[in-house]
This record gives C-alpha cells, sequence and structure tokens, in this order.
C-alpha cells in the first residue's frame, strides 16, 4: 500500500502530474498518446511512467501490440479526494488544455491505426 510520503513524491514532479492527469481525463492512454500530448520524448514518458508504476499510482495492460497506462482503481481511499483536488487544479491550467488539444488532433492513435 501507498505511503503518503510516496503518494506525494511521486506526485511532486509535473511531468508525472501532466500524465497522471491526462490519464484521468482519458481513461487509459499509451506511451505514444502521451508522447504527443506531452511533446516529451518515448524514454523521458516511459521513465515516468515506470515511477508512477511502481509507486502504485498506475496500472499497465497490454492490448496486442500496445502497453496501456491507467489510474489504480485500488488506491487506498484516503488518496481519492486528494488526487481530484490536485487534478482538478491542473486541468484549469494553460498548458493542460495544451496537452488535451494536441492529444486530441494526435492521427494514428491506437483505437483507430498503428501507432507505438
Amino acid at each position: 500500500m501507498i505511503s503518503p510520503a510516496q503518494f506525494f513524491k511521486c506526485l511532486s514532479d509535473d511531468t508525472r502530474l501532466r500524465c497522471i492527469t491526462l490519464l484521468q481525463q482519458e481513461g487509459k492512454l499509451c506511451v505514444c498518446e502521451l508522447t504527443t500530448a506531452l511533446e516529451l520524448s518515448q524514454p523521458k514518458i516511459s521513465r515516468h511512467l515506470a515511477s508512477l508504476r511502481q509507486c502504485g499510482l498506475l496500472l499497465d495492460s497490454r492490448e496486442g501490440q500496445w502497453v496501456f497506462y491507467q489510474i489504480n482503481p485500488s488506491l487506498p481511499d484516503w488518496t481519492t479526494p486528494l488526487l481530484v483536488n490536485a487534478l482538478q487544479a491542473v486541468q484549469s491550467t494553460e498548458s493542460f488544455k495544451i496537452d488535451l488539444q494536441r492529444l486530441k488532433k494526435m492521427a494514428n492513435r491506437p483505437d483507430s491505426a498503428l501507432c507505438c
């Protein structure tokens, strides 16, 4: 189970916070979608996703050739209001709106064609 210190440490990085906010908005995303939305390299995104997975905030699942990430639905109850408030704050920023816009404009998302 994640401790409060681990929880806050995992969310203390801007890239990880942006990733988890997009995941909360979209439900699940693959690495290529996050690299497009955040305009960051695949290794950097993968490293941050691994950190979020290791601390228990994310789950990953393989679907064909893609690995999708989603917020862990089994997080302790005390994390829910903290996560909701943090993500609402991020969603109100201009940078998040730009990230989301880039994601929505992305061609060849996994549901429609080859991506990653």
